[in-house]
């Protein structure tokens, strides 16, 4: 799609482009009526006047997006985000680039920013986090053209440039660590359901169980939250089958984890084993600190910036695969009570 211009503009409300940057920038030699219809089809087409003179000529914004779609008050207390924001920082100050980001209410309001920044050359291209199943955000980028790269897949990305990890082979790693432990119950506490790396994790999980032969394997969903990864962790040892041992998809839910588990009286890691993801020093400042899944999130983040930055130059949209998250044991995890 073409960036609408001044004479798009001009074209619609049938005037001259002179009238439409009298009318743009408040001056007279327009009418009050035709003033008023001239802004409204620029905002109808998303044409800015404040981008005007940078979107007539051509001019590259030095900068690329970032919209998350997650409440801004969980954002500083989850480290995933702000180490994978450091890495694009990183990268991005190195080439003169800087990072737009704003947090949005829900995927429609995402896609709005994205044709926003786009009609007003505000970015010259788009970091896509959160990658969902049937994700409408692919296609609108892709019929925008704008330069993206999505963290995320390896599937959904249709035709956009990715960075992904093997989350399904990093979770198969930890069942079989904990089996190799003598656990037979485990249970996970897993992210949003309708995001796509937590349907990857889902069924790695339930298909590792199975092949393990586990009949009672279970996940729980959640929202990364303490409060949320708290209530289910009740939920779950207050069952007749208690785990033996949990896998959390995130540490702020794990640490959650293990402020219930010690609360109820369970003795960790004798009573209950857990396993966080997105390895923190969160995860080391808490006794017993924790086993985690972790790579490093600041070169992830590096990684794609590096990557969007090939693609707003013109290189082909390429998935590439990063890092597998590896597993470190700490104290969280030991072999199960026999009388369990």
């Amino acid at each position: 799609m073409k960036r609408p211009t001044i004479a798009d503009v001009a074209r619609r409300a049938g005037v001259s482009k002179g009238a439409v940057s009298y009318a743009l920038n408040g001056q007279p030699g327009v009418s009050e009526t035709t003033r008023q219809r001239i802004l409204a089809i620029a905002a109808e087409i998303g044409f800015n006047p404040s981008r005007a003179a940078r979107s007539l000529s051509g001019a590259t914004a030095d900068a690329v997006g970032l919209a998350l779609c997650r409440p801004a008050r969980t954002l500083g207390i989850e480290p995933f985000f702000m180490e994978l924001i450091s890495g694009v920082e990183a990268e991005l100050s190195a080439r003169s680039y800087a990072l737009t980001l704003q947090v949005v209410a829900d995927q429609e309001a995402e896609v709005a920013v994205y044709r926003r920044w786009w009609g007003e050359r505000r970015v010259d291209g788009v970091l896509v986090c959160d990658l969902r199943t049937d994700d409408r955000r692919v296609p609108v980028l892709e019929e925008l053209g704008l330069p993206a790269v999505v963290i995320g897949g390896p599937g959904g990305t249709g035709g956009l440039a990715s960075v992904w990890s093997d989350d399904a082979a990093a979770l198969v790693e930890t069942v079989e660590y904990l089996v190799a432990l003598g656990h037979r119950r485990i249970a996970r506490v897993g992210g949003l359901p309708d995001l796509l790396h937590t349907e990857i994790r889902t069924e790695a999980f339930a298909g590792a169980c199975r092949r393990l032969g586990l009949t009672d394997a279970v996940t729980v969903p959640s929202d990364y939250t303490g409060e949320e990864g708290a209530r289910a962790t009740r939920r779950l040892l207050s069952s007749a089958g208690r785990p033996t041992a949990v896998i959390y998809d995130n540490d702020v839910m794990a640490i959650a984890g293990l402020s219930v588990a010690q609360e109820m009286g369970l003795a960790v890691p004798a009573d209950l084993s857990i396993v966080a993801w997105d390895d923190s020093p969160l995860c080391q400042l808490v006794h017993p600190p924790l086993t985690a899944l972790g790579r490093d999130i600041p070169a992830y983040g590096a990684h794609a910036a590096r990557q969007l930055l090939a693609v707003i130059g013109g290189a082909p949209a390429d998935r590439v695969q990063d890092e597998t998250a590896h597993l470190t044991p700490r104290g969280s995890t030991a072999p199960p009570r026999r009388s369990s």
